[in-house]
């Protein structure tokens, strides 16, 4: 996977390879086909995982990568399970926005139940507001950057959601994505028990369906704003 310095249109953090995946593999997909350039980054690289090892985790990120049309996938090397809130950790996070400079940052939303993913959120939307500070980390040769807007994926969690992306086109897309994951979505004789391998990915895909059905598609994926909205021509019923 490309590693060198792109400017990216959208960049999502993840707690764990396949994190992104489940929260907004849609959408990645979507715009991906229309030549956004995008961006995914893992804080960890899931050790603690009850399935799978860390090779295997990262072979099944790459290939889930490539089936959405991801231009660039980095592994941070933070603690799984120990996603504190601390400094170097965020200077690490605002490493990664300087560098690849994206217009758009999505994260896992706050209320989940793995803490990993609130913590996640929180060491993004820190590193997101300090990336943009001058003076921060003013050492480093790479100079200051401001995303236009962060905004929040849903993992584990069925919320309301502030917006829905339309994803009816790319719902197969997504699970074929996450069937990439087969370490830790599929069932076999000496997989450890875990919610995931029980009917997690139809659970989701339940999910997009119950967010599309609000708004008269097929599929949808939700996503969370702490800023107002600006509405256009949607207003009046026009799709863009």
């Amino acid at each position: 996977m490309m590693m060198g310095n792109l400017k990216l249109d959208i960049l999502a953090f993840g707690a764990h390879a396949d994190d992104v995946e489940i929260g907004m593999g849609g959408t990645i997909a979507k715009y991906a086909s229309e030549g956004k350039r995008i961006g995914i980054c893992d804080l960890t690289k899931a050790e603690m995982s009850s399935n799978g090892t860390v090779e295997i985790r990262m072979q099944e990120a790459e290939k889930a990568a490539g089936i959405l049309g991801v231009k660039v996938r980095r592994a941070l090397d933070l603690p799984d399970r120990g996603l504190f809130l601390k400094e170097e950790y965020i200077k690490k996070i605002v490493g990664i926005i300087r560098f690849y400079r994206p217009a758009i940052v999505f994260a896992p939303y706050f209320d989940d139940r793995h803490p990993d993913h609130g913590s996640c959120a929180r060491l993004v939307e820190e590193a997101v507001f300090s990336a943009a500070v001058r003076k921060y980390d003013e050492n480093r040769e790479l100079p200051s950057h401001r995303p236009d807007t962060l905004y929040f994926y849903m993992i584990n969690g069925f919320h309301k959601p502030d917006f829905v992306v339309d994803i009816s086109n790319e719902m197969t897309k997504k699970i074929e994505a996450l069937n990439a994951y087969e370490s830790q979505f599929t069932k076999g004789e000496s997989t450890f028990d875990t919610p995931l391998v029980n009917g997690y990915i139809e659970s989701v895909e339940a999910r997009e369906k119950l967010f599309g059905k609000e708004v008269g598609v097929q599929f949808a994926e939700g996503f969370m704003s702490k800023k107002p909205l600006l509405i256009h021509k949607d207003l009046l019923g026009e799709k863009r």
